[in-house]
Formats: structure tokens, C-alpha cells, sequence
């Protein structure tokens, strides 16, 4: 049962003037610090241990929430360029790296995919306008613990038994939860934000945030209208796995993988974690398949993921067709070298997919409509030149015949995407998280508030959606 709000909050809450405080307007004092002597970022934790209880190794906390598998992705990926640090001798001796869900944690542990799947259908023009249009003006979402209050009292318990030198959230929620922990526990562990999309969401908590890594210069403008200092902004790109850090050889991937050395080879990424959402995207596949034999030049490689009857069935559609060109793969341990060795890849418009095809340094076709993140993410490419979009299956067929016959186009969408392209994300995100993390690092004065909720006035929005 989380504690009940003291009476600042309680003020705060029934107070609309006090929620919402306007640009230059005084802010409330920090209530006293529940700890006599509250640890700096960086500084040993055992020291606020009683006598004889065993010490807390150093640790940093990567915060994700299972909705869809890109935050995940994202989460994991950091963690891992962590490790490495770790091992290289750049992080501290003994770091400890934790990647969580947040949702585990709950008072009520939902299934984020299932939530997730639910603005996969008639509901995603809802979705669109709640994503796009909640908190992006100039009245905006600060952070406060009503997060923890509510739903997350066991992530507060944790944190105080960790004493993490840094929390990285990759997930609003797991951001906004991180944030409310670190006022009830009255710590002063960095907070770093990393977005998996290629726009800011309204629900990250702006003033609270120690860093954000961003994905390009476009989100960093999105931020400083949202009173988000220059220091506390980065550009790091979107995390991917580390296997997209190193080159394949295209030739020894397609044999190994059976697949002609003499076609236009188009990866179709119509397997997920979670299938739902692909709805859309499997019935264009299916579609575009009679267009094929037109097409003597491409050869389609078909992923199904962990979907094996998905897989059957296309195996079988194919048998019906006759078509001598396309392959059909079930999951795929080296997809970082099968997209490395393909011509196109046909995909949606995830913030992590998108983000390894420019790792993987091959050009995109996005397919189907897109609604919320997905919506920026394809403005931000197509307006780039890196990527190409379509919503139908004859138009997908056309995109293919114009790649299969003018195989410089790829080429200028290459070029495009080196401007986008930061294969070491994942390690520069991991390292701004250390050197937040120092001894010697200047902490957010905001850091010691502590607000029920908080909304605050921003300036014009840099990018009006």
C-alpha cells in the first residue's frame, strides 16, 4: 500500500494554481529530506546501510515497459553497451546492470501487448489524435509521483533498496514512474530519457529529466520550446542491438542462407512479437504476392517470426502461385547480416525497426498507413529522402518495379539515410549515463521537488502536428 500524499501534495493536487506553475513563476520549497544526508549522483550507496547489512553493488537501472518490442529492443540494447563498458574498463568496477519492466511492478500487472493491440484496429485515428495532440502545446506535463502513487508503490521500494547510480527509461512510463521514485525516496540518481521514436511524445517528464537522447536535431527542437535545457539534450540516435555494429559479407549471407546471389533481394519483415498490429501489413503481403511473377528480377524473403502457422500458410499461398521467387523464414537469429545483405527491406514504421534498417544501411519501404509515433517516424524519413512510403499492395508492386529497374534510387536513399545513421547509439546513451552518473556531475536543481502533479507553460511549439 504506496503512503499517503504528505500535505504539500495533498495542497498541490487541490490546488489548480499551485499544479500548474507558469513560466518564471516561483516554485514550491523541496519538504525535508527523508534521509539525513541525501547521496550525490556517483557516491558509494553503503553508506546509508545500517551496520552489518551487505553492500549494495553499483547499478544502474534500465527502464522499459512491454508494449510492443521496440522499448524492449531499445532497453536491451543499452544494457548491453553498459556490459561492454563494464568489461572495457570504463564503467565502475563491479557495475551492476538491471533491464526491467516496468509493468512488472504494478499494483495491477497488465499485458502491455494486449493494450498495445488494442489501437491496432478501428481505433487508431483515436490513438493518432491522443498521441499527437495531448500535451504538445504550451500547456505541457512536467513529472510528479502521482505515478508511484496510484500504480507503482513496489518500483519506489525498489529503487530504495537499490540505490541505483542512474535510471535510463526508454518507455513514458517507465520515465514518468522513475521520476516519482526518486522524489519519494529522496535520492539524486540521474534520470535519462531516450525516446524510441522520431518525435517526443507530451507525457515525458520534461523538467524532471536529467538527459534526453534524441534521435536527430528535430527532437532537439521539439524539447527547447518545452523549457528543456541545451545541457540536458543529446543527440545520440535510437539504440540498436550491437550486432548491428558490424559489417557482413553479403555474399557469404545469402549462401548460408540459400538465397540467390543475382536478384534484387526485398526482405519483407511480416513477423513480430506481437502480431496483431501486422493485421494490415500481412494482408498487403498477401496481395502484392500475384504481382510477383512480374517481377523476375526481385526475389522476396518472407520472415513469419515465431508465427508458424503464418509461416505455413504463406509457404502454402506460394505453392498455389507457383512463384519461384520468393523464400519464405521462420525467426532469424542473424537478421542484422540478412538486412546488411538485402537490396530493400519492406517494413512498418516502428521507431526500432527503421532505426536497425539505417544500422543495417539498407533502404526502406514502409507499408500501410501510419497513426501516432509511427506517423512522425515516416514524415521524418520520407522528408529525408531515406525511405520510401506506400499504403497498398498495387503501390508496393510499383515502388519493387521501379527499385528492380532503377537500382540508383536505392543508392540516393543510402546517401539520405547516412545523415540519420548512428549505428553507436547505444554506446554513446550508455556512456552520458556514466558521466551523469560521476562524482563530478552537476545534478538537476529540480531534483529535490517534490509535486503531487506538475504542468507548467512552455513556449511556441516548435513543430506545430
Amino acid at each position: 500500500m504506496a503512503p499517503a500524499p504528505d500535505a504539500a501534495e495533498a495542497a498541490l493536487a487541490a490546488s489548480a494554481g499551485e499544479a500548474l506553475e507558469a513560466d518564471g513563476a516561483p516554485e514550491a520549497p523541496a519538504a525535508p529530506s527523508l534521509e539525513a544526508t541525501p547521496s550525490p549522483a556517483g557516491a558509494a550507496p553503503a553508506a546509508s546501510h545500517a551496520e552489518g547489512a551487505p553492500e549494495v553493488p553499483p547499478t544502474v537501472l534500465v527502464v522499459h515497459a512491454s508494449v510492443g518490442s521496440g522499448h524492449r529492443s531499445a532497453a536491451n540494447a543499452v544494457g548491453q553497451a553498459l556490459e561492454m563498458l563494464r568489461e572495457q574498463g570504463v564503467a565502475p568496477e563491479g557495475l551492476h546492470v538491471e533491464v526491467l519492466d516496468i509493468l512488472d511492478f504494478g499494483r495491477i500487472v497488465f499485458d502491455g501487448d494486449k493494450t498495445a493491440s488494442m489501437f491496432t484496429g478501428a481505433t487508431r485515428p483515436l490513438y493518432d489524435l491522443t498521441w499527437r495532440y495531448t500535451l504538445t502545446g504550451r500547456l505541457l506535463w512536467g513529472g510528479g509521483t502521482i505515478w508511484a502513487r496510484i500504480m507503482y508503490p513496489k518500483f519506489v521500494e525498489y529503487v530504495q533498496q537499490k540505490k541505483p547510480l542512474a535510471i535510463v527509461a526508454t518507455h513514458i512510463t517507465a520515465a514518468n514512474v522513475a521520476v516519482s521514485a526518486r522524489m519519494l525516496s529522496r535520492q539524486r540518481f540521474p534520470i535519462v530519457c531516450v525516446p524510441t521514436d522520431y518525435e517526443v511524445e507530451g507525457l515525458w517528464p520534461h523538467l524532471y529529466t536529467d538527459l534526453f537522447c534524441v534521435a536527430n536535431e528535430h527532437m532537439a527542437e521539439t524539447l527547447r520550446p518545452r523549457r528543456v535545457p541545451e545541457e540536458r539534450i543529446q543527440v545520440t540516435g535510437i539504440p540498436a542491438r550491437p550486432t548491428f555494429l558490424t559489417d557482413a559479407d553479403p555474399e557469404a549471407v545469402r549462401e548460408r542462407f540459400g538465397l540467390p546471389q543475382d536478384k534484387h533481394l526485398v526482405l519483407a519483415l511480416a513477423g513480430a512479437h506481437l502480431p496483431r498490429p501486422y493485421v494490415h501489413f500481412r494482408q498487403s503481403i498477401d496481395e502484392l504476392l500475384p504481382y510477383l511473377p512480374t517481377l523476375k528480377g526481385i526475389h522476396l524473403v518472407m520472415v513469419a517470426g515465431t508465427d508458424q502457422e503464418y509461416a505455413r500458410r504463406l509457404r502454402a499461398r506460394c505453392a498455389d502461385l507457383e512463384l519461384d521467387n520468393v523464400t519464405v523464414l521462420e525467426y532469424v537469429e542473424e537478421m542484422a547480416a540478412l538486412m546488411a545483405a538485402s537490396d530493400a527491406v519492406i517494413c512498418k514504421s516502428g521507431g526500432l525497426v527503421v532505426t536497425e534498417c539505417l544500422c543495417a544501411k539498407v533502404p526502406m519501404i514502409l507499408l500501410g498507413r501510419a497513426y501516432g509515433q509511427e506517423k512522425a517516424n515516416v514524415s521524418m524519413l520520407t522528408a529525408a529522402g531515406a525511405a520510401l512510403h506506400v499504403t497498398t499492395a498495387r503501390e508496393l508492386a510499383y515502388a519493387l518495379r521501379h527499385i528492380n529497374k532503377n537500382p540508383e534510387s536505392t543508392r540516393s536513399m543510402l546517401v539520405n539515410a547516412s545523415f540519420l545513421r548512428k549505428p553507436e547509439a547505444a554506446l554513446d546513451i550508455a556512456r552520458a549515463t556514466l558521466a551523469l552518473a560521476g562524482p563530478d556531475a552537476l545534478p538537476n536543481p529540480r531534483a529535490a521537488k517534490r509535486h503531487f502533479v506538475h504542468f507548467y507553460l512552455g513556449g511556441k511549439p516548435a513543430h506545430t502536428r
